[in-house]
Formats: C-alpha cells, sequence, structure tokens
C-alpha cells in the first residue's frame, strides 16, 4: 500500500493499492469507468487498457499504467482544460461554488438518500469533470459547450428548482447546433452521445444503479446533456473530490 504515491512517481498494474491509484481512477472516469477507491483490480485494469487503446491508439494494451499512460493523461487534461467560469454558479452571491450549507440536511419529507441531500458540495467532483474530457475526446465531430455546473440553494430558489445534483454532482453540456438544425436535430445529437457514454464510459441513463455515473434520460433532457454521480455512496462523495479551479482538478497531474 502507498498511501502517499504522486500518480506518475511509480508503474501502477493489478494489485497496486494507494493514493495514485484513486488519482488513476478519476482521470480515467471517462474511458469505462470504476470507482475511486485506490484499489488497482481488473475493473481498473479495463480502464487502463481502453485508454490505451482508443486514446493513445495502441494496439495490444497491456493495462498497466506507464509512463505513456501519465503523458496521455497530461494530453487529455491540456486538450481539455474546461472553463470553470461556465461551471460557477449564477447565483452572484455564494462565491461559485456554494457556502457549505446543508450538511447531512435532507429534503422534508425526503428519504435520507443522496438524491435529497441538500450539502452544498465545495465544488465539483472531480470524476464527472475527467468524464466530460472523456466524452469530449471520443466525440471530437461535436462542438460541446458547458451549460450548467454549480446551482447552490440560492440558484435554486430564485429558479424554484427542488433538485440537489447541481450541487457540485452534476454538469450538463450542450452540442452547438449547425446552421440549419432544429430541435429534432439536436434531439438525435444528444441521444448519440447518451448511447457512447453508456457503451464506452459505463455510464446508466437513469440512477437504478449505485456507484454508477448516471444520464438523464431524454424525456427529462431533450436537448442537451446531464451526466452526474449522485448514486455515488458517501465515502466517494466527500469534500476532498471536489475542485473549484482547473489546478485543484488536475491536482494529482500538477507535479508532472
Amino acid at each position: 500500500m502507498s498511501p502517499t504515491a504522486a500518480l506518475g512517481d511509480r508503474l501502477l498494474r493489478r494489485g497496486s493499492k494507494g493514493r495514485d491509484v484513486v488519482d488513476l481512477q478519476i482521470c480515467l472516469a471517462g474511458f469505462r469507468g470504476t470507482l475511486p477507491d485506490g484499489q488497482f483490480g481488473s475493473g481498473t485494469e479495463l480502464q487502463v487498457m481502453q485508454f490505451q487503446s482508443d486514446f493513445l491508439g495502441l494496439s495490444d494494451p497491456s493495462g498497466e499504467a506507464d509512463a505513456a499512460v501519465i503523458d496521455g493523461i497530461l494530453r487529455l487534461a491540456a486538450k481539455y482544460p474546461l472553463d470553470f467560469k461556465a461551471l460557477e454558479c449564477p447565483c452572484g452571491e455564494c462565491g461559485g461554488f456554494g457556502q457549505g450549507r446543508f450538511l447531512s440536511r435532507y429534503r422534508s419529507k425526503q428519504p435520507r438518500i443522496e438524491a435529497y441531500h441538500r450539502y452544498e458540495y465545495p465544488g465539483i467532483h472531480r470524476m464527472i469533470l475527467w468524464a466530460v474530457r472523456g466524452a469530449f475526446s471520443y466525440i471530437p465531430h461535436f462542438e460541446f459547450v458547458i451549460t450548467s455546473g454549480y446551482r447552490c440553494g440560492i440558484q435554486n430558489e430564485r429558479k424554484n428548482r427542488t433538485s440537489t445534483n447541481h450541487h457540485g454532482k452534476a454538469v450538463d453540456i450542450d452540442i452547438v447546433r449547425s446552421p440549419g438544425d432544429d430541435k429534432r436535430d439536436d434531439m438525435i445529437r444528444c441521444d448519440k452521445v447518451r448511447s457512447y457514454l453508456v457503451e464506452l464510459a459505463s455510464a446508466q441513463i437513469g440512477w437504478g444503479a449505485s456507484n454508477r455515473k448516471a444520464l438523464e434520460p431524454s424525456h427529462i433532457a431533450p436537448t442537451w446533456v446531464h451526466y452526474d454521480v449522485r448514486c455515488y455512496e458517501r465515502k466517494y462523495l466527500k469534500d476532498d473530490f471536489f475542485c473549484r479551479n482547473r489546478k485543484e482538478l488536475d491536482l494529482a497531474i500538477a507535479h508532472l
């Protein structure tokens, strides 16, 4: 077990354990997908193999996170830096990413599950942002924009919303329309993107399974793609999984 090793300090393979494995699992969230548990098992090995095959173009992926994999992660981050201004809450009062209110408080008369947890997480979950990077890399023929990131309790009250997905657990992305496109074209493209994410990132449509990245179904999000981690167990929603800027998002690779 290596609780303090930084990503890139050593070769990671099946059986490796530690903080650097957590960071690897986060950075490869858009390639298949596993949980940030720090255990390099078969799921993480498949993540690495898919990244080696699909992003690095290797015909014989090893499943080991070597220097080439680390270099590929750096290139993925540089190619898709993400716009944190677009991710900030638009309320103008919370500083962009909530005020840390409502920990362990849930919507009235609702079960105490994450879907109803009112906590304003301290940023946006790094796993979902790296998953968005993976989505952008898989679908370069579409031009994407982030349309919604954080929405704190103040913004929810203004818009008469009760959902807390956007308290740091979700991102909405849209596809820029081509000239002459209509709403139907937009809906078809969004369905294609959801299909890609189910196939390539192990996402689910809806929230039936725990510990899976989730997509709103088309009847809720017809002309945009909503991607969230609200089905994760609390241990995968600790404050240190969240970030407020690109430096914090890329903390694991900052030293490389």
